[in-house]
């Protein structure tokens, strides 16, 4: 999740909770836990600010500490979020029996969107979803080739080819060949949650995917 900067305080994903969403509090009964205030005029994100502050906080929930760069010119809370830690990966269920090598892929892909790394995730879990297509005997052609074959095959639906070919192929096809541009964390919400769902549908059910890929010639049948 994107983690929001209100009335000084953060709210976010702490680790120690879980990863639970939670509010990290500027300040305990009016008691603040402290700040860094450096008073120098700069740029960020092409905007003039006067002023940045490094903040203490705490999480509402379990008590752990936490760090905000904020970015202000006269009141802070008005300011910018720039960074917040610690940072809380998100990681999502996936089925039982899902390769170990697909696995790890689709679990950095999470790791680098948590550190908002979103061009390298969407990168990723491109990668992920090639793997999760060669793994089950979509060996030639394109990405999009092998989109439309799973498709064709009833492994996946139509509405699911036509989110995976945009939310999934096509954005990372813009970080790996086209001109740079910034991803953002809509974009790589739906590339996670769509990686997600093929995961789910290439092995929540495995018996009746692998019959299919047997009969459509994707896989050979064990003895």
């Amino acid at each position: 999740m994107k983690q929001k900067y209100i009335k000084c305080n953060v709210i976010t994903r702490c680790p120690d909770c879980g990863g639970a969403v939670s509010t990290f509090e500027h300040a305990h009964k009016g008691q603040e836990f402290g700040a860094v205030l450096i008073g120098e005029t700069h740029l960020f994100n092409g905007k003039r600010y006067n002023f940045v502050l490094y903040k203490l906080m705490r999480c509402a929930g379990c008590g752990r500490g936490g760090l905000a760069k904020i970015h202000y010119s006269d009141r802070v809370e008005t300011g910018v979020l720039e960074s917040f830690y610690p940072v809380s990966i998100e990681y999502v269920d996936i089925p039982k029996g899902v390769p170990k090598e697909i696995i790890s892929e689709f679990r950095e892909a999470e790791l680098c969107a948590s550190y908002g790394a979103n061009r390298a995730a969407s990168a990723l879990f491109r990668s992920t979803l090639e793997k999760i297509l060669k793994a089950n005997g979509y060996q030639k052609g394109t990405l999009e080739a092998k989109i439309d074959k799973a498709a064709d095959d009833g492994i996946i639906t139509e509405a699911r080819r036509n989110k995976v070919h945009e939310d999934i192929r096509v954005l990372g096809n813009d970080v790996l060949h086209d001109d740079w541009r910034e991803i953002s964390e809509d974009e790589i919400e739906d590339s996670h949650h769509y990686a997600q769902r093929i995961l789910e549908d290439f092995y929540d059910d495995r018996k009746t995917v692998e019959d299919i890929l047997i009969q459509k010639g994707r896989l050979k049948a064990q003895p």
